[in-house]
C-alpha cells in the first residue's frame, strides 16, 4: 500500500522546520521507541522552501529526508502548497480570495489563496515540479501528500478573476444563456441574461437566491478548488509514476464531491476529530471510516490525521480518557484503515496550534500522553496480518454530494440538511453493530441485503434504475421523505414528487406538510387571548404502526398510494389516517417509503422489523453494551467504549494484540479492544 512495510503504519505530520536541526537526533530516538513507521513533513513548509519567488531552500529538508531515510522510516512528503508564504500575497494581491462582501483575506493565518487564481496555480506548480525533481527517487519517499484539508477554510472566492471563470464553466457546462436560462428558471423574478457577461456569483443580495445559481456556484467554487488539486497530480504523475499520491479529505466536508476526488487519488486519506466528551464520539469516528473506505472502493485507508489527546479549537478542548486514543485507533483499523497517523508529532511551542496535542508532548515522556503513545504503537505492530484485508458490509446507504448541496440550496419547505439525515441513518446501523458502505447515486447495488436512500432530493433521475435492480435482486431499499422533488435539471418533478422513484415504490408525494415550530416572536398567549388561544396549529405529529407509537418530529407528507401496502398512519392535526410507511413487493425484495422523519427509536424500529422479515443480522457474535464489534477479513474486533469491562461470549480464537487463545468467550476491559483471529468470515 505504502512503502515496503508489511504492517499498519504508525506515524503523524512532523514539522522539524519549527524547531532547530539538532532536535532531530532526539526525534528519531523517541520515533523508534514509540513504534513510528511514516511521517508527514513539509505540509506547511511553503515559506522554508521558497524564502522568496522563484529562490528555493531545500537543504533543510535535505537533512530530514536523508535522516529519515537512515532510520527506516518512510516519508509521506507533502507538496507543501497548503498555505501560502506571505511574499505571494504581497507581491502578487490576486492570488488573494475575497469574500461575498468585498473584504480581502490578508496572510498571517493559513490558506490564504484564491483557487481560480492563476498566478496561485503557476505558483504551485513551479513548487511541485521542483519538489518532484528533488525528492521523486530519494530512497525514504513512500507517497506524495497534495496540498492539505482542501477547503477547510477557504470554499469559493468572489474577486474579478473568479466571477470570470465563473462564467467561462457556465458557458462550457450549458453552452448557450438559452438553455442556462432554463435551467435557472429565469423567467421568475425577471432574472433572464443577455449576455454572459451580466451573470455574478451570488454575493450579497436583496432577498432569496436563485437555487440554481447557488447550486451552479457551489459546483464552480468546488471544481476550482479540485483544478489545483489536479494540477498538482498531474505534475507528480508525470515525474514520479510509481510514487502513490494521497491528500487528506476530512469526512463528509460539505464543500467538496470526494467522490470525484477519490478518482485522482491512489490512498484515500481522513482527517477526524470527534470529541472525546461527546458519549457519540465513536459512532462519529466510524462514519467518516466507512465513508472513506466507501470512497476507496473498499480498499483500505490512511488515517492522516487524528489527536493523541486534545484539539485546541473547541471552546473546551476535553483530553482523550486514558485508553480512548488506542481504542480509537483500533476502531479505525477494524473499519479498514492500514495507517495510523496524528497531527502532530510534536506539540508546537508557538503559533496558532500550540495547545493542539502532540504525540510529543510540551512535558516530553513527563506526560500522560507519552505512554498512551508508545502502548498505540505497541498494539499496532501486533496486527501486520490484518493489512490489506477488507471489510465485508451487507448494508449501504446511498450518498451524494450534489444533493447535499440541492438541498442546502433550496428556499423551502424547510430548512434541510442533507449531510445529518445521512448521520442519523448510519448512527441506527452502528448501533446494532452494522459497518456500513456509502454507496453514489449511480453505483450497482444489487450486492446488498439492506439499502438506505437518506432524502435524496435530487438524484433520483440516476438513482432509480439502480435501485430497481438491487430491489429486484432480492434487497430491501428504504427510501425516505424528501426523495426526489428534483430532476436532474434542476425543476421540480410534475405530477407527485418521487418522480422515477414512483414506480419502484408504489407511491406518489402530493403535498410536503412539514410541523411547524410554533410561536416564535411575541408574547405568550395568555389566557385574555379569546381568539388566538383558540387558534390549533400543527406542531408534531406520531405515526400508528400495529400499536406501536413512532415519533415524526417535523415532517409528513400527503402520499398517493399507487401500488404498495400502507403499514404505518400518520395521528396528529390535520394528517390523522394518512400513510406513513409503505411497503411494496419487488422480485426478489422490497421497497419501503417513509413519509415521516422517524426519531432514533423509530428508525432502530424499522430496521428491527427489516431485519425479521429479511432474515438480516450483523455476522458477529451478540455483543453487550458498550462493545462494537466488526469483522475485518479473518479478524473479529471487539471494542469495549464504556467503564466497565464486557464479556463477549461466542468467541473462540486467537488475539493478536496479547498471543492469547480464546475458547467460547473473552473479557474486554475498559476503554480497550480485543482483536481475534478467528480462521474465516
Amino acid at each position: 500500500m505504502i512503502g515496503t512495510y508489511p504492517g499498519i503504519h504508525f506515524g503523524a505530520d512532523y514539522n522539524p522546520d519549527q524547531w532547530p536541526s539538532s532536535i532531530l537526533d532526539e526525534d528519531i530516538a523517541l520515533m523508534k521507541e514509540a513504534g513510528v513507521t511514516m511521517v508527514t513533513p513539509a505540509v506547511f513548509s511553503w515559506a522554508r522552501l521558497e524564502p522568496a519567488e522563484g529562490v528555493f531552500d531545500f537543504a533543510w529538508l535535505d537533512e530530514v529526508m536523508d535522516r529519515l531515510a537512515a532510520a527506516g522510516i518512510a516519508v509521506d512528503l507533502a507538496t507543501a502548497t497548503a498555505s501560502p508564504p506571505p511574499w505571494m500575497g504581497h507581491r502578487h494581491p490576486d492570488t488573494l480570495p475575497v469574500t461575498a462582501e468585498g473584504t480581502t483575506l490578508l496572510w498571517g493565518s493559513r490558506q490564504q489563496y484564491n483557487p481560480s487564481s492563476a498566478t496561485f496555480r503557476a505558483a504551485c506548480a513551479r513548487l511541485v515540479t521542483a519538489m518532484a525533481e528533488r525528492y521523486g527517487h530519494h530512497p525514504a519517499l513512500a507517497m506524495w501528500h497534495v496540498g492539505n484539508e482542501y477547503a477547510c477554510h477557504i470554499t469559493e472566492s468572489f474577486d474579478p478573476e473568479s466571477r470570470a471563470a465563473f462564467r467561462v464553466w457556465l458557458e462550457q457546462r450549458y453552452g448557450s444563456l438559452d438553455e442556462l436560462n432554463r435551467v435557472w428558471g429565469t423567467s421568475f423574478w425577471s432574472q433572464h441574461y443577455g449576455s454572459w457577461e451580466e451573470i455574478m456569483p451570488p454575493a450579497p443580495l436583496p432577498t432569496f437566491a436563485n437555487p440554481a445559481h447557488t447550486l451552479d456556484w457551489r459546483r464552480f467554487s468546488a471544481d476550482a478548488l479540485f483544478t489545483c488539486f489536479a494540477n498538482e497530480v498531474r505534475i507528480l504523475r508525470e515525474a514520479t509514476p510509481d510514487i502513490p499520491i494521497t491528500t487528506n479529505f476530512m469526512g463528509m466536508l460539505p464543500w467538496l464531491d470526494y467522490w470525484k476526488w477519490a478518482e485522482l487519488v491512489d490512498v484515500v486519506s481522513n482527517d477526524t476529530y470527534p470529541d472525546p466528551s461527546d458519549p457519540r464520539a465513536a459512532r462519529a469516528l466510524a462514519l467518516e471510516a466507512d465513508l472513506m473506505r466507501s470512497l476507496g472502493k473498499g480498499r483500505p485507508f490512511v488515517q492522516m490525521e487524528q489527536t493523541s489527546s486534545a484539539v485546541q479549537w473547541r471552546p473546551r478542548n476535553a483530553p482523550k480518557r486514558p485508553g480512548q486514543f488506542a481504542l480509537w485507533s483500533l476502531e479505525l483499523v477494524a473499519r479498514g484503515a492500514d495507517a495510523i497517523c496524528q497531527f502532530q508529532w510534536r506539540q508546537s511551542e508557538a503559533g496558532s496550534e500550540m495547545f493542539h496535542s502532540g504525540m510529543v508532548s510540551h512535558a516530553g515522556r513527563e506526560s500522560a500522553v507519552w505512554p498512551e503513545v508508545v502502548h498505540t504503537g505497541d498494539l499496532l505492530a501486533t496486527l501486520g496480518e490484518v493489512r490489506g484485508s477488507r471489510v465485508r458490509s451487507r448494508t449501504a446507504i446511498v450518498w451524494d454530494w450534489e444533493n447535499a448541496w440541492a438541498i442546502a440550496a433550496a428556499i423551502g419547505p424547510v430548512v434541510g440538511d442533507g449531510f445529518a439525515a445521512a448521520a442519523r441513518w448510519h448512527a441506527t446501523l452502528f448501533e446494532r453493530g452494522y459497518a456500513v458502505d456509502f454507496v453514489r447515486v449511480d453505483a450497482d447495488m444489487s450486492g446488498y441485503d439492506l439499502v438506505i436512500v437518506p432524502s435524496l432530493f435530487l438524484g433520483a433521475d440516476r438513482a432509480a434504475g439502480p435501485l430497481a435492480a438491487a430491489a429486484d435482486a432480492g434487497a430491501t431499499v428504504v427510501v425516505t421523505h424528501g426523495s426526489g422533488y428534483l430532476r436532474d435539471d434542476g425543476h421540480a418533478y410534475p405530477g407527485g414528487y418521487l418522480g422515477p422513484l414512483a414506480e419502484l415504490l408504489g407511491v406518489r408525494v402530493l403535498d410536503i406538510m412539514p410541523r411547524g415550530d410554533g410561536p416564535v416572536e411575541g408574547e405568550a398567549i395568555g389566557t385574555t387571548a379569546r381568539i388566538s388561544g383558540a387558534v390549533t396549529t400543527r406542531d408534531t405529529c406520531t405515526v400508528d404502526w400495529d400499536g406501536r407509537e413512532l415519533r415524526s418530529e417535523w415532517w409528513a407528507e400527503r402520499v398517493a398510494v399507487d401500488a404498495a401496502d400502507v403499514l404505518a398512519h400518520f395521528r396528529g392535526v390535520d394528517v390523522d389516517g394518512l400513510p406513513a410507511i409503505t411497503r411494496r413487493s419487488v422480485g426478489k425484495g422490497e421497497a419501503w417509503y417513509l413519509a415521516a422523519e422517524l426519531d432514533a427509536d423509530g428508525r432502530d424500529d424499522l430496521v428491527a422489523e427489516v431485519e425479521r422479515r429479511i432474515g438480516l443480522a450483523p455476522d458477529l457474535p451478540a455483543a453487550p453494551a458498550g462493545i462494537e464489534a466488526v469483522r475485518r477479513g479473518d479478524h473479529l474486533f471487539l471494542l469495549n467504549h464504556s467503564d466497565r469491562t464486557r464479556t463477549v461470549d461466542g468467541v473462540t480464537g486467537t488475539d493478536l494484540l496479547t498471543g492469547a487463545g480464546i475458547t467460547g468467550g473473552v473479557e474486554v476491559a475498559p476503554r480497550s479492544g480485543v482483536v481475534v483471529r478467528t480462521g474465516g468470515e
